[in-house]
């Protein structure tokens, strides 16, 4: 993405001031572009860079976004936005059996809809590992010209035997000291597919002593027959992901490759490589530097792609986009709003330290969005019939209610008002509690936007639950008119009229989890589904509501914010669910 220079904001943290010092160093003024991804001499045919840093957001294209990389996604776009740079999007398909298409296309519509667009001018800055396969293999082959990997014929297990402890050094392979001549002849068979799989492996051959066991030769090639799906069965063998990825940052010319803490054990041999591959001429200085931060550890949720997809699979959810899940693409059903992320991501933060963050703070954000930018509607999810006795039979009259309190620019709706209505079932109750201040027997409440009402009576069922109060209405209290403070009342109570209301499938969405830390301890993270997760009602809308669009968000009155379901709402015919409510319910 590329955008004019805008000010930084206040809330800095350490990637950025790295990102100023260096920018103030001059770090990344010899570095040219060439309109595309490339090799050292590919890049020395174009012009000095004119994105003052580049940025990556390179998701593996094996499951569904999720809130955690909403974190990463507002960061690296982010940086390159206020500093005057470029962020690609780049897709790491380096292992075909898990990777399809369909996760491809979710990942770009959820950067989109986050509000990221990784074009700059004629370049499209979408790229895909997969593309430079051809490099990598070339790569490969330099690193063993130069003495610096070897073909290894030792088994899985054999390899795990030799690699050493955390307190003891490996043992070499061997096969380490193969010639180069025997190295490339046998990587060359592995590629023209002469060997089974898992039977022969490239390593990096670097030092089997040291402390970091990242650096004791790790594997870099390994043979995999398996139909890739940008490539097809142009290969059968694939690069590692560590391997791959410093090699896709130095091709498109990365400035700052930021990363989660679990590659930072990695570093080293993302540097050794690079290094390696700039010795041999393949890659021009500067070369892109790693840098990482704590990724998000959020409570009520699990983000591990294994769980998610166990939890889809075992249709425990009704897909990825189930808005129960943690994904972009169940959060934006659920009615979660982009500015809602960028907010949450601003108010966590960046840094090095793990730590766990409240689900709350996240709803709270979405609140806060939401509250600003959600107009108002009225449902009455729990119905029971309120009747005016003394209200003409036939009588059709408008009562005004304000689309948003805090925007008076936009204006008031007609609700209108009859004989007959339609109440909360709690707001009405027989036998009064301390401090219920609604409908009780004999009661006066205000009708919220109209008149208040006297209760004179009510029925019930053969149960005994309540299903039609009665009263009557007093004429010259309706609001808005001289005469609407002539009475007091401590009560105000929501309404639609019976014969306008529109009857709509309502789903209450809560937590998947009712555990804050699901599976923690021995305990199998499923056992900590919550069964209350979603629950569904039929119930009764203003009229106003039958006309909203899939995606349309309101707050309805009293009960919290609900959006217009994109998948299964029908011209006409809403379904909506519920995002959040108007507090949070799980404080303890």
């Amino acid at each position: 993405m590329s955008a004019e220079k805008t000010p930084i904001p206040l809330g800095s943290n350490f990637i950025r001031a790295i990102v100023e010092h260096d920018l103030a160093d001059n770090k990344f003024a010899s570095k040219k572009w060439a309109g595309s991804p490339g090799d050292a001499t590919h890049q020395a045919t174009g012009q000095a860079d004119p994105a003052k840093i580049r940025t990556r957001f390179p998701p593996e294209p094996n499951g569904y976004l999720h809130i955690g990389h909403a974190k990463s996604i507002f960061l690296n776009f982010g940086l390159a936005r206020d500093y005057a740079g470029v962020c690609h999007l780049r897709f790491d398909d380096t292992n075909p059996e898990k990777e399809s298409q369909e996760y491809v296309d979710s990942i770009s519509v959820a950067v989109q809809w986050l509000g990221f667009n990784w074009a700059n001018g004629a370049e499209s800055n979408l790229y895909f590992a997969s593309n430079y396969f051809d490099f990598m293999y070339h790569a490969a082959e330099s690193l063993i010209e130069n003495g610096h990997a070897f073909v290894d014929s030792q088994t899985a297990d054999e390899m795990r035997e030799t690699r050493g402890t955390l307190t003891e050094p490996g043992k070499n392979s061997p096969w380490r000291n193969r010639s180069v001549a025997e190295n490339l002849q046998l990587f060359r068979e592995m590629r023209d597919g002469k060997h089974a799989d898992g039977s022969l492996i490239l390593r990096a051959k670097i030092d089997m002593a040291s402390p970091n066991i990242n650096l004791r030769d790790p594997a870099i090639y390994r043979v995999r027959r398996a139909h890739h799906h940008n490539t097809g069965d142009t290969w059968c063998i694939y690069p590692m992901y560590t391997f791959a990825h410093p090699i896709e940052d130095a091709l498109e010319q990365i400035t700052h490759s930021i990363c989660t803490l679990e590659f930072e054990d990695q570093r080293p041999f993302y540097d050794w490589l690079l290094e390696r591959l700039a010795e041999a001429g393949l890659l021009a200085h500067p070369l892109p530097k790693q840098y990482e931060f704590a990724r998000l550890n959020l409570t009520y949720v699990v983000l591990s792609k294994r769980k998610l997809i166990d939890l889809v699979e075992q249709k425990h959810v009704s897909g990825w986009d189930d808005p129960r899940l943690p994904t972009l693409a169940g959060a934006r059903r659920r009615g979660y709003v982009a500015e809602g992320f960028k907010l949450f991501t601003d108010r966590i933060g960046v840094s090095k330290a793990d730590s766990w963050i409240e689900y709350t703070i996240l709803e709270d954000c979405m609140r806060e969005v939401l509250n600003d930018a959600a107009e108002r509607r009225i449902a009455v999810l729990d119905p029971i019939k309120l009747v005016i006795d003394n209200y003409p039979v036939n009588q059709v009259e408008d009562c005004f209610a304000p689309n948003h309190p805090l925007k008076p620019e936009l204006g008031k709706r007609v609700v209108p008002l009859t004989r007959e209505l339609w109440i909360e079932a709690e707001d009405f109750m027989e036998t009064p509690s301390k401090g219920f201040f609604r409908l009780t027997p004999d009661g006066m409440v205000r009708l919220r936007y109209g008149y208040v009402v006297k209760c004179t009576g009510f029925e019930k069922d053969a149960a005994g639950n309540v299903t039609v109060v009665h009263c009557d209405y007093l004429p010259d209290t309706k609001s808005g008119t001289p005469g609407a403070d002539a009475i007091k009342v401590k009560g105000n109570i929501h309404w639609v009229s019976a014969q306008h209301a529109y009857a709509a499938e309502i789903r209450l969405y809560d937590r998947l989890f009712k555990e804050a830390h699901p599976g923690s301890g021995d305990r199998d993270y499923l056992n900590d589904l919550n069964p209350d997760s979603v629950k569904t009602i039929t119930s009764q809308l203003e009229p106003s509501l039958k006309d909203a669009k899939a995606e349309d968000k309101f707050q309805f009155e009293r009960h919290g914010y609900f959006v217009a379901d994109k998948k299964d709402s029908a011209a006409g015919k809403p379904i909506f669910n519920r995002t959040v409510t108007l507090r949070d319910a799980w404080q303890k």
